[in-house]
């Protein structure tokens, strides 16, 4: 994208053009934006790949029969989460370009952080992959619609007109050989696939931090000043108002407690990634400029929210947990756990000798459980 003359965009809002022609120069930077891409598409490639390595084919199958997780990530990814992006744009009166920016994070589905935080808040692993999964699919049809609707009212804009809506398809379609080769991996190499799941999360991890730094090192002091602080400002809000719309979701399905928490991760946790990605690959870098950090901005507050989340989780939220374990617990006949405490001696009825033909001798036990 970068050989594309520079556009020139400028009064669709309070902030004008000035984000996105800060930095412009730095991005168009040929060797080190396409050093930029080729890291960010090696990154999605991997996260996509562990994404795929996650799912379990007798899982899925589960949820297509029961098709829970599937609505909930319809619902909160494609119909809370874009929505509130779009309205958060207008409430702050964004001009074109970083709307834009937060209008594409809010449509990208769930990303790889909502698994790893629904391990430490115990939750319910199997829906978080598959809502991730499940998300990610859905994707390639939802995420170009999400945004052909929501940037209607930026629609005389030019970044805007360019909006690459079959670049944007093209680079999710890429990402389902990686979501394929890691669900046949996890079919017939079970322990390789633990392991790439691992290295995808790392990966996430080291990405970001790089990122950061080769952005930092390219716009240098002025990145500050070229990023508004309504941006900053939607950053923070947009990953806590997911959160809160995931739980509240949850709990309008009458979901239990470690369900309401997974639900909340999946919705408020973006893949980052992957709009980076569409960022970076298919806009032209003089005229996204610094909006390219938006989903790295985001990416750094919800990992710091879902934190914090886990944190509260860990100091207040464990017994409430224990207790929802005893009451599944409860719903069966008796627990094995109850057994072993309690130690309860029965006389059963005997063991049956045979002796002559014509009679059974029943000679009685003790057995203690």
């Amino acid at each position: 994208g970068s050989a594309q003359p520079p556009v020139t965009v400028g009064a669709g809002g309070p902030d004008g053009g000035a984000a996105a022609a800060g930095g412009g120069e730095a991005f168009g930077d040929r060797s080190l934006s396409q050093g930029l891409s080729v890291l960010v598409g090696l990154a999605l490639c991997v996260t996509m790949l562990g994404l795929g390595c996650a799912v379990e084919l007798s899982q899925l199958g589960q949820q297509l029969r029961r098709p829970v997780g599937l609505l909930l990530a319809l619902l909160g990814q494609f119909v809370a989460m874009p929505l509130l992006a779009f309205l958060l744009a207008l409430i702050f009166a964004l001009n074109e370009v970083a709307a834009v920016a937060v209008l594409l994070c809010g449509c990208c589905p769930g990303g790889n952080l909502s698994n790893l935080m629904s391990v430490l808040v115990d939750g319910d692993m199997n829906l978080s992959i598959i809502m991730t999964a499940s998300s990610t699919l859905l994707a390639l049809f939802l995420m170009p619609l999400c945004l052909w609707i929501y940037s209607r009212h930026w629609i005389n804009t030019a970044v805007v007109q360019l909006l690459p809506l079959g670049a944007v398809s093209l680079t999710l379609g890429s990402t389902l050989l990686p979501i394929g080769l890691g669900v046949l991996i996890r079919y017939r190499h079970p322990r390789a696939a633990d392991l790439l799941v691992k290295i995808s999360l790392w990966s996430l991890l080291v990405t970001l931090v790089i990122l950061f730094i080769l952005t930092g090192t390219m716009l240098g002091p002025d990145l500050m000043a070229h990023i508004p602080a309504s941006v900053y400002a939607i950053a923070v809000l947009m990953p806590l108002a997911g959160y809160a719309l995931g739980y509240g979701l949850a709990t309008l399905f009458k979901m239990p407690p470690h369900c309401r928490r997974t639900v909340s991760l999946e919705t408020g946790c973006q893949n980052v990634q992957l709009c980076t990605a569409i960022l970076k690959l298919t806009f032209p870098p003089e005229l996204i400029g610094s909006m390219y950090m938006f989903p790295l901005l985001y990416a750094l507050f919800q990992s710091a929210e879902a934190g914090l989340f886990v944190l509260l989780y860990k100091m207040y939220g464990r017994d409430g947990h224990k207790q929802d374990g005893l009451g599944e617990e409860e719903d069966t006949d008796i627990s094995y756990k109850k057994l072993k405490e309690e130690e309860v001696g029965d006389t059963s009825y005997g063991t049956v000798a045979a002796g002559e033909r014509s009679s059974i001798q029943m000679e009685p036990t003790q057995t203690a459980l």
